[in-house]
């Protein structure tokens, strides 16, 4: 889903999209002359390995997600929460597999492996 900067407005636009069983709703709104603010959530779920014993589980996705984003390059160093479109078209879908990609890369524990505190091995 792409949508052109200068078509986003004062007044929130809502957006809905969904990839790889993971949905994004909430809206875009214009917070200032090359700014976007976009405040939505993710709901779904996400077929992942547990890192420590290598099962598969799904893991559940009910996250908040609050970004800024602008058409023209950004000085701001304090505020790592931008995403720049510098060719003036917001990609829905890039924002959301990217998030998801986050997701994946990090370290996640099934239920069994969560609170488990004894050490682990695996012998082939």
């Amino acid at each position: 889903m792409k949508i052109v900067f200068d078509k986003v407005g004062s007044t929130a636009k809502p957006i809905d999209l969904e990839v790889r069983g993971v949905k994004l709703e909430g809206t875009l709104k214009k917070s200032g002359y090359h700014r976007v603010s976009l405040d939505a959530e993710m709901n779904g779920s996400l077929a992942l390995d547990c890192d420590r014993c290598g099962q598969a589980f799904d893991y559940k996705v009910d996250t908040p997600l609050k970004l800024k984003l602008s058409d023209e390059v950004s000085e701001d160093k304090d505020d790592l929460d931008i995403i720049e479109f510098l060719d003036g078209v917001i990609d829905i879908t890039y924002i959301l597999e990217s998030e998801i990609s986050a997701i994946e890369v990090a370290y996640h524990y099934c239920d069994k492996c969560d609170n488990n505190d004894e050490d682990f091995e695996v012998e082939y």
